[in-house]
């Protein structure tokens, strides 16, 4: 029997107990138990029949079901058989306590089932509803119960139990109510049963206090409803719909929206109609109460109106994530981009770092039909066809397995492609919707790249008919025993051949190269080795041979081919022009010697021979003496002929064997290889620098060709890099010897030379690229232990070397000049940082900086102006610049440098001699020099404690200084006894690791922090 006719056997049957029951009043306390029970075999059917997800809310409604109708029973028991009047309260009551209890239970039990994830809006909606009805049935119902003088404290509790119960109940249902989702009729079949009794409870209430309540009257209508409305809705196969979890599909907020503002608008006006209905009677009592119910349903509206807000924003974001998916799939060209633009989708759609995983497949795995996994449930939420559906994940894409359930979306394309995506099953049924959207739009997608991949493989096919047709190359199809079934047309032209169907493909081949041939296609059919890009000796018709290029393709797999594929195309004068190019890309075109390309490949070859076989192999470099002046006095025409003439002689003296090359304007080079011993390599470069000295004759003109060469070997070179690095460091050595003279290069000669070039390199890139930093050691008060200023120390940070000391680079620097630029930017750093200093760690006076300065840059013109122009970009005071020179810059008497100084004393400059007392020292500067500072060279101190003469000497300098006005500063402090010493001879200020090591700028701030004020400036 199906669930329909059961339902309609159910529905025919309480119609006719209702009506037995009021047309035979005095068979009621009979029939009523009927009613009852009726819906509870109703639902134990059902829930047998249709076997819900969970059965226990149901077993839970037949129980709330039981208790009212055993209540009711024994009720009317008491009224009709033991006649007693008004048996309030009696055990009946007891058992009505009951009903709300397990009702509220199956209630939420619903709730429970059907809920994904935390709905926070419907909770709010069932707590607003609550309490407004909770103020309306405590005025109403349950105070006046409780006021009345009349009614005993037992009967004042068993009449507020049942307003509670319906209070409890009604919450419930406007949760379940709120979960979200389509309803079908189970649902509203429960919902009306619940609020008929809740009526009904009202109701009775009602009558109870005004006395006019009766057994049989019209109120027993409501509590018939109740037993049948929940034992219908069992019967029903959807039953199963109010215990499967449903999400909020789209829409779904958009078609509740209004009714859940009128429902929210009415319950916030409960409060105030309830105190204008009381105040009208004039029975204001509870306006403390109204108002604390109104403040809180009002702010229980608040929360839900910001909660509306974020699943408004929540619905925009998918709606902008799908729009923006749609709008990429419109564009995406290959089912590889639409698969990103899917997966990019899932990832705004689902929540972050939420696991999941999104598969795109061209068929689905599993059938969905009537009898799949899926039940008629799921098929009832998500209808089968083009809709989603949710799936175990076993039978699906393996990725997918760890997942429990996922959502299966057809694409609607043939064949049935499928999007699977695997994630937690309440998430998956929240994006039901949206997958659904995402589905089509990627199904849509799908069919237009298909499309058009067939719309383009028809042009294709059409216009490489027409391409191999008029094409020059030959285009060959061969059979499984080499012969030719096809032969594009332009096969007469190239192969000048009437017909090539039914011969041997290698017929066209010179007799030189069919082995090859045969070999080539051997290994395309095999799908080894090379078979593209070949070249072959073809014959000509006419007996004339070509240069071919043969690709091979092996396309027997291919049912419209069946064969070898081979494309022929004629390269005689591409490799022709290759080769001229070649010689010219790898050939002087004055001397027709090698290039440097071709020379630099063969020592390179040559050289890594050598180091396999341990054979010797030589390299000289050679080079004109004089050829810049032949030039610029004869002309370049002149200098050509002698380059041509010195290639000739080269090519002479040295064997056929050994390459010549031109390397650049005046520059030569030969690879001389198979070497029996370095002495033989020697008489090689003696007989070359011999030939080159002889004059050359042209027009008429003796013009001196003496050369200087240098030679290296493989017997000290690693590779053909260091070999023609140390035959260039042997040319040098050469030319400094004088014209005409060879040298071969020797390690332990050129060691030192190699170290101070690649330094000298180094230090020019490093000056370009801003290498260096500074550090800054400070010049302190040996009586107070305050910093009086700091002195500017540059140290070069080398890429592989690290840090590199003054002492190793400063020199260099001076020979090569760059002692300007570096020395230009320590003195801008230098005051940048003195600026920053004076500016966060202010004192009375400014704290100096000392910086060095080299006689080359004191020198140097435009010194004086740099400085200035330094100070005022910086912003410092020019008294708080000390400049240290060298004795050696007071050697000379130049005038210009004691000028100079002047003019910078004057500027308020003070200048400081660095190191004084190791180099030139004389009285005479110091009392006609305008110098300021005496600086005493580490050395003197160091010897200073044990030394008496040396103590002596010190203490002489620093009376010296005194008398002279000069204040002196003590170097290479390292030990307290120093200090003490230099204090009690009057010395005033010194430096050394004893107070600090040179540190960075920003170090300095923590050192003037630790020692506080700043001393006195001198």
């Amino acid at each position: 029997m199906s669930a329909r006719r059961v339902g309609f056997g159910y529905t025919v049957l309480l119609l006719v107990l209702t009506v037995l029951y009021y047309a035979f009043s005095q068979y009621k306390l009979l029939i009523w138990p009927l009613i009852g029970l009726s819906g509870v075999v109703a639902i134990i059917v059902g829930t047998r029949l249709h076997r819900p997800r969970q059965r226990l809310p149901w077993y839970l409604l037949a129980g709330s079901l039981v208790a009212l109708n055993t209540g009711d029973t024994y009720y009317n028991w008491l009224v009709e058989v033991v006649h007693e009047p008004e048996p309030f309260p009696s055990y009946a009551d007891v058992v009505y306590v009951f009903v709300p209890v397990l009702l509220a239970s199956a209630l939420l039990g619903f709730i429970g089932a059907r809920t994904v994830g935390r709905d926070r809006n419907a909770l709010l909606e069932a707590l607003m509803v609550t309490a407004a009805l909770s103020l309306v049935v405590w005025i109403y119902l349950v105070a006046p119960m409780i006021r009345d003088s009349g009614t005993t404290t037992t009967e004042k509790l068993a009449s507020i139990i049942g307003p509670a119960g319906d209070v409890v109940c009604l919450a419930a249902l406007t949760r379940l109510l709120a979960v979200g989702g389509r309803r079908p009729a189970p649902a509203n079949l429960l919902v009306a049963g619940v609020l008929s009794l809740l009526v009904t409870d009202c109701l009775y209430s009602v009558d109870v206090l005004a006395g006019s309540w009766e057994v049989g009257g019209p109120v027993d209508l409501g509590w018939v409803v109740f037993y049948a409305a929940p034992g219908l809705a069992a019967l029903l196969p959807s039953m199963r719909w109010l215990t499967e979890p449903m999400s909020r599909l789209p829409g779904y907020a958009s078609r509740t929206s209004a009714f859940q503002g009128a429902m929210l608008l009415a319950v916030s006006l409960v409060g105030p109609v309830v105190l204008l209905i009381e105040s009208m009677r004039g029975q204001t009592r509870d306006v403390p109460l109204i108002a604390c119910v109104t403040l809180l349903i009002s702010m229980f509206g608040v929360l839900w109106s910001s909660g509306s807000r974020f699943d408004f924003l929540a619905t925009l974001n998918r709606e902008s994530a799908l729009r923006e998916a749609g709008a990429r799939l419109v564009s995406a060209t290959t089912a590889v981009e639409v698969g990103e633009v899917v997966r990019t989708a899932v990832l705004r759609l689902l929540p972050a770092d939420a696991p999941h995983l999104a598969v795109l497949a061209e068929t689905a795995a599993t059938d969905h039909d009537e009898e799949g996994e899926v039940g008629d449930l799921d098929r009832e939420v998500l209808p089968p066809g083009r809709r989603p559906w949710l799936a175990d994940a076993a039978g699906l894409p393996a990725e997918l397995t760890r997942f429990d359930r996922v959502l299966c979306c057809p694409l609607g394309t043939d064949p049935g492609g499928m999007l699977y995506l695997g994630a937690r099953e309440e998430q998956l049924r929240l994006l039901a919707g949206s997958m659904e959207v995402l589905a089509s739009q990627t199904g849509l997608a799908l069919a237009r790249i298909a499309l058009n991949q067939e719309v383009n493989r028809a042009q294709s096919e059409a216009y490489f008919r027409t391409l191999i047709l008029h094409t020059s190359d030959v285009i060959v199809i061969a059979n499984t025993d080499d012969t030719i079934r096809y032969a594009s047309p332009s096969a007469r032209t190239v192969l000048d051949v009437p017909e090539l169907v039914g011969a041997a493909l290698d017929t066209v081949i010179d007799p030189a190269d069919r082995t090859r041939f045969r070999h080539m296609l051997a290994q395309a059919r095999a799908g080894v080795g090379r078979h593209d890009g070949m070249d072959f000796t073809a014959v000509r018709g006419d007996g004339a041979r070509l240069q071919i290029e043969v690709d091979c393709r092996d396309l027997r797999d291919e049912p419209t081919v069946n064969g070898l594929v081979l494309t022929l195309r004629d390269v005689t004068e591409r490799r022709k022009l290759e080769r001229e190019l070649t010689h010219q890309a790898l050939h002087d075109s004055l001397t027709g010697l090698a290039n440097r390309a071709l020379f630099t490949d063969r020592a390179q070859h040559a050289a890594a021979r050598a180091g396999r076989d341990g054979e010797l192999v030589g390299v000289l470099l050679i080079d004109l003496n004089g050829f810049r002046l032949i030039n610029e006095a004869l002309g370049h025409m002149i200098g050509d002929r002698l380059l041509a003439g010195v290639a000739e002689r080269l090519t002479e003296v040295l064997r056929p064997g050994d390459t010549v090359a031109r390397l650049g304007a005046d520059e030569f080079a030969a690879l001389i290889e198979d070497v029996s011993h370095i002495a033989e390599l020697e008489e090689i470069a003696g007989r070359v620098t011999t030939a080159l000295s002889a004059p050359f004759v042209i027009e008429g003109e003796h013009i001196g060709g003496a050369a200087s060469v240098g030679v290296a070997t493989t017997a000290e070179a690693r590779d053909a890099k260091e070999l023609l690095r140390q035959a260039d460091l042997a040319l040098n050595v050469a030319k400094a010897a004088g014209r005409g003279q060879w040298r071969r290069y020797q390690a332990e000669v050129h060691s030192a030379l190699v170290a101070r070039l690649e330094l000298r390199a180094a230090l020019e890139q490093a000056v370009s690229g801003g290498h260096f930093v500074l550090q800054y050691q400070p010049i302190v008060d040996l009586l107070t232990d305050e910093a009086a200023g700091f002195e500017a120390l540059v140290r070069w940070k080398h890429p592989t070397r690290g840090v590199i000391p003054p002492d190793q680079f400063i020199n260099l620097a001076e020979e090569t000049g760059l002692i300007v630029p570096i020395g230009h930017w320590v003195l801008e750093e230098a005051l940048k940082s003195a600026e920053r200093w004076n500016r966060l760690v202010p004192s009375d006076r400014p704290r100096y900086v000392s910086v060095n300065v080299s006689a080359r840059q004191f020198r140097n013109p435009g010194f004086m102006d740099s400085v200035r122009q330094v100070l005022a970009e910086s912003g410092v005071p020019p008294r708080a610049l000390l400049l240290e020179i060298t004795e050696s810059l007071l050697l000379r008497e130049d005038e210009q440098v004691w000028a100079d100084m002047a003019a910078l004393r004057q500027t308020g400059v003070r200048i400081a001699i660095d190191d004084f007392g190791t180099g030139y020292s004389s009285l005479s500067y110091l009392r006609h020099m305008p110098i300021d500072v005496l600086k005493i060279d580490k050395s003197f101190i160091d010897d200073m404690v044990h030394s008496r003469k040396q103590r002596a000497l010190v203490a002489a300098i620093v009376q010296l200084a005194d008398t002279l006005d000069l204040r002196v500063i003590a170097e290479g402090i390292e030990e307290p006894v120093h200090r003490e010493m230099l204090a009690s001879m009057g010395c005033p200020y010194g430096q050394g690791y004893l107070f600090s090591r040179p540190v960075n700028a920003a170090e300095i701030y923590g050192w003037l922090a630790a020692r506080g004020k700043t001393a006195k400036v001198v």
